[in-house]
């Protein structure tokens, strides 16, 4: 008898010996049964240099970096934007000053579609969950006393997300810093829009005509930049399990990367500039595996299937938050300590930045306190909690491993699926993406209304402090839609009106053709001319996208 065959007959007498099948049952996010105990047996058939390895090197399983958290923590930022560029500029300033690593830049709902705050539909959300930014203006007053040489920015935008671009790049120049030398990340996820929250203006390959010019631009001339932030956070937010956040993430992000090879760019020479932005619960050995599972799957894909033969080019690079969905009105303190244990889950998985939302972000902009609060956590668990001393901690768990495994099968078989119809547009076409995330939303729902997903103050301990109670929100100025026009006002009359035409139309002649449209963009919002005006430029050739019905 070899030592494996011993130790499962040992599991097995353990078990009959301690009756462990009468044990209450436990079952995972995904309703997967959870076993009483791991053993060595669960990871007979995983040859640790194959399948685990060592960080820095691939698969990458036990992380991207060699050191991790020894040689820096994560990059620790807070989502932030509202109002006008001053309000945001004030904002990110407090938040540098407390220890912020760069900004994250948050739109309002008008710019994220293209729409200058003027439109009849944008009145009453000007400023309200995000930056107002409608010219090359509002991003000059945004970036004051900002130097863009010495810090970096994530910009979570998708639909209009070329002409953010062209904004930074435009800004740069006139700051005097190349576009060489400007650093950042922006989202360029349209794909996510079409599945999760219907951010989107233009059809799929209009749509996906911009994300190729924003990778085949970055690739070019920003070798600084990231031109992806691939977001599987707003499809775990709109109701997705871990596995299909990954999944869909994953398969989006080989749509854009085939596109990219199509115009003619070789994966490595954008690939280790592919980041993804992905949601956290409060499941930290599930979610940390999920991690671990990703960065295999990853890098297997980018190196088999893609041909990528430059390490760098097979790296999960993710930017971690916890959920908002998380996060409860019922007893609001409590989701201090929801985010703390997400946060765990994100660093024991191996993250490279967090967006750790604030106590009150599910429900209104953060203020001032809830923000440094937020800051003040990740700064705990960086530097009084020992998770930075050892890379991948939970590594060699019987546990973890094994989970690692079946979430790694579990991801893969999703993507599979989507491989076999077409790819992620064509699954988006049939909505095959939306109908999985509304059954498992569903699904999610149901066992919380019926006690089998445990959320305390909220269907479990209730007692009379888990009405909701009054919180000190940051107040939204009614005056901002007031301000934000007055400005767009005066910046059409300052402008050369003939100079917005010709660039205008000039964009409109190249947006018929095939050529990369992000240098005329940067030459467009050199002449302020609006986020509303050029988006409107590019209806007039793409048309509107108008969702089918999936019945």
């Amino acid at each position: 008898m070899n030592s494996s065959e011993r130790m499962e007959e040992e599991v097995r007498r353990w078990e009959l010996q301690h009756r462990v099948k009468d044990l209450p049952e436990a079952q995972n996010e995904l309703g997967r049964p959870v076993k009483v105990l791991y053993t060595p047996a669960d990871t007979v058939h995983i040859d640790y240099l194959d399948k685990i390895g060592f960080p820095g090197e691939y698969p990458f399983t036990r992380g991207v970096y060699p050191g991790m958290y020894r040689v820096r923590p994560w990059a620790m930022r807070l989502y932030a934007g509202f109002g006008t560029a001053e309000d945001t500029n004030r904002r990110w300033k407090f938040l540098l000053k407390e220890g912020n690593h760069g900004v994250a830049c948050a739109f309002d709902l008008p710019t994220q579609l293209g729409l200058d705050s003027d439109h009849p539909q944008a009145e009453d959300e000007v400023g309200r969950v995000g930056l107002a930014l409608d010219t090359l203006r509002d991003m000059e007053i945004l970036y004051e006393g900002l130097p863009l040489d010495q810090i970096t920015t994530s910009f979570n935008i998708n639909a209009p997300a070329a002409v953010i671009l062209a904004m930074y790049v435009a800004l740069g120049e006139k700051q005097g810093v190349p576009p060489e030398k400007l650093s950042g990340t922006l989202s360029n996820d349209i794909l996510c829009e079409y599945v999760s929250r219907g951010m989107w203006v233009f059809a799929p390959e209009p749509a996906l005509r911009l994300t190729t010019d924003i990778v085949e631009f970055c690739t070019r001339r920003m070798p600084r930049f990231y031109p992806f932030n691939i977001r599987g956070v707003l499809m775990r937010e709109a109701g997705a399990s871990m596995v299909q956040e990954a999944g869909f993430t994953f398969a989006n992000a080989i749509a854009y990367i085939e596109r990219a090879l199509e115009r003619g760019l070789h994966v490595d020479d954008f690939g280790r500039r592919i980041s993804f932005f992905m949601a956290t619960g409060t499941q930290i050995f599930e979610e940390a595996a999920r991690y671990r599972a990703a960065r295999r799957l990853w890098a297997r894909i980018m190196k088999e299937r893609f041909g990528a033969r430059d390490p760098a080019s097979m790296l999960f690079r993710f930017t971690g938050t916890v959920g908002g969905s998380v996060y409860r009105a019922q007893e609001p303190e409590n989701n201090l300590i929801r985010g703390a244990y997400g946060l765990l889950a994100n660093v024991l998985g191996g993250v490279q930045g967090m967006l750790h939302p604030a106590l009150d972000e599910p429900f209104a902009i953060p203020t001032e306190e809830t923000a440094r609060l937020a800051l003040r956590t990740q700064q705990i668990c960086a530097y009084e909690t020992g998770v930075t001393k050892t890379v991948d901690p939970l590594g060699g768990s019987y546990y973890v491993e094994s989970l690692t495994d079946q979430l790694e099968e579990e991801i893969e078989r999703v993507v599979s699926v989507i491989d076999e119809m077409g790819g992620a547009v064509k699954a988006i076409q049939r909505g095959y993406m939306q109908q999985c995330i509304a059954d498992e939303a569903y699904r999610a729902a149901l066992e919380e209304r019926e006690g089998k997903r445990v959320i305390v103050g909220v269907n479990r301990f209730q007692g009379p402090s888990s009405a909701p109670r009054k919180m000190s929100f940051h107040r939204f100025d009614s005056m901002t839609w007031e301000r934000q026009l007055r400005r767009l006002k005066d910046v059409r009359r300052e402008r050369d009106q003939r100079a917005v035409q010709r660039a205008l139309s000039r964009l409109e002649e190249e947006a018929k053709g095939s050529q990369n449209l992000i240098p005329c963009l940067i030459e467009t919002v050199k002449t302020y001319a609006s986020i509303g005006e050029i988006m409107d430029t590019l209806k007039g050739v793409f048309g509107l996208y108008q969702e089918p019905l999936v019945i």
